[in-house]
């Protein structure tokens, strides 16, 4: 009995060890935030209604961990005063992308979504200081190789309609190549 054991663990063992080894993220959803890589000034205008002054920023994005991994690295410079970082991955199981955020606030947001119709939108349920539940996302769009616009927006609806509070306008560096 014990021989007939050794003989179905090592051919097992052998198969799986000429398995062809698939690459990490090799899926093509984990290369949908590709457009995001590199180094980026940030512009926005005043949003007086979300108390947001004009201003610019840097946010530089890497890939790391194989290629899995979307490294952000954002800084609000003196206009907003917020640094922040983020770490981006795609999901197979679940065909989403999650991201994690924290920041010099002491912040700390979790967000999943996708790529859809030449957009990235990722959401996520909020608590405010009231207890009151509402939903955040954030909207990559109007992406191209050197530019692209991104939105912080909040619903009070349940995502039926949703308000910007913060509209930034990316260009890519011009002294930086893009990065994979």
């Amino acid at each position: 009995m014990r021989a007939i054991a050794w003989v179905v663990l090592l051919g097992g063992a052998s198969l799986w060890a000429q398995a062809p080894a698939q690459k990490p993220c090799s899926a093509p959803e984990a290369a949908q935030f590709d457009f995001w890589v590199g180094e980026w000034e940030a512009n926005w205008e005043e949003n007086a209604a979300a108390k947001m002054p004009k201003g610019r920023g840097t946010n530089r994005i890497t890939k790391a961990m194989d290629g899995c991994v979307i490294e952000e690295q954002f800084d609000g410079q003196e206009a907003i005063g917020l640094r922040g970082m983020s770490v981006s991955v795609y999901v197979p199981q679940t065909k989403e992308w999650k991201q994690t955020w924290v920041d010099n606030s002491g912040g700390y947001l979790d967000f999943g979504g996708g790529f859809k119709d030449g957009e990235m939108v990722l959401v996520r349920e909020a608590v405010g200081p009231k207890g009151a539940r509402f939903h955040q996302r954030m909207v990559w769009k109007n992406i191209t190789a050197d530019r692209f616009d991104w939105s912080w927006e909040r619903s009070l609806d349940g995502g039926k309609t949703w308000a910007v509070n913060w509209a930034i306008s990316y260009k890519r560096r011009a002294s930086a190549a893009k990065q994979d």
